[in-house]
């Protein structure tokens, strides 16, 4: 009898093991899905973001040798932002991958600035508008040196409350999941399917 007692509460502690591994298993799949699609929707505002910054480069460029310089580098930070920002779709929660677009794209915003430096609007992650500012955002010491890189607003070429919006929706994806799979003991199921942490674009 006691046999048979040990057999059910072995089968039955193997059972709550296995119903916790699938359950914390799909909680991380879905989790990585919910960055994935935000990622997605992201994606697809910075397409427009380069699409209006090929329609400036087709406009005639201001006067001036300094100015011709800048709209050429301007070109060349666009087509490297494009280039880069194809490669992240095919593995947007891939931290290298992140990490080369966020620089890519911080190139494109710095060459934006030089050509439109008067058209410098950005938007806080909420969707109110921030202030005018550098494109790179905070550059002095005090309050914006102290917060969070996520929290820095950027001003992207066109004035849309809806990348910052969709951006922030992505990083707060990205940070719901990268703190799913170091809980423990999810951690051994991330292990164990090879679930590694994201990067947020900051």
């Amino acid at each position: 009898m006691s046999g048979l007692s040990h057999s059910l509460l072995t089968w039955a502690g193997a059972a709550v093991a296995l119903f916790w591994f699938v359950g914390a298993h799909n909680r991380l799949v879905r989790l990585r899905s919910a960055a994935l699609q935000a990622y997605a929707a992201l994606d697809a505002l910075l397409v427009r973001q380069l699409d209006f910054v090929q329609a400036s480069l087709d406009a005639p460029p201001p006067e001036g040798e300094a100015s011709q310089a800048a709209v050429s580098a301007l070109q060349a930070a666009a087509g490297q932002a494009l280039t880069v920002l194809g490669a992240t779709r095919a593995r947007p929660l891939d931290p290298a991958a992140m990490g080369a677009l966020a620089t890519a794209l911080r190139v494109l915003l710095a060459a934006w600035e030089r050509v439109h430096p008067d058209e410098l609007v950005s938007f806080e992650a909420d969707g109110t508008l921030s202030r005018p500012a550098s494109l790179l955002g905070p550059r002095e010491s005090g309050a914006g040196a102290s917060s969070a890189p996520a929290a820095a607003p950027m001003a992207w070429p066109e004035p849309s409350a809806l990348v910052e919006i969709t951006r922030a929706q992505f990083n707060a994806a990205v940070l719901q999941y990268n703190a799913a799979i170091r809980q423990f003991p999810a951690v051994f199921v991330a292990w164990a399917f090879r679930l590694r942490a994201a990067a947020p674009l900051i």
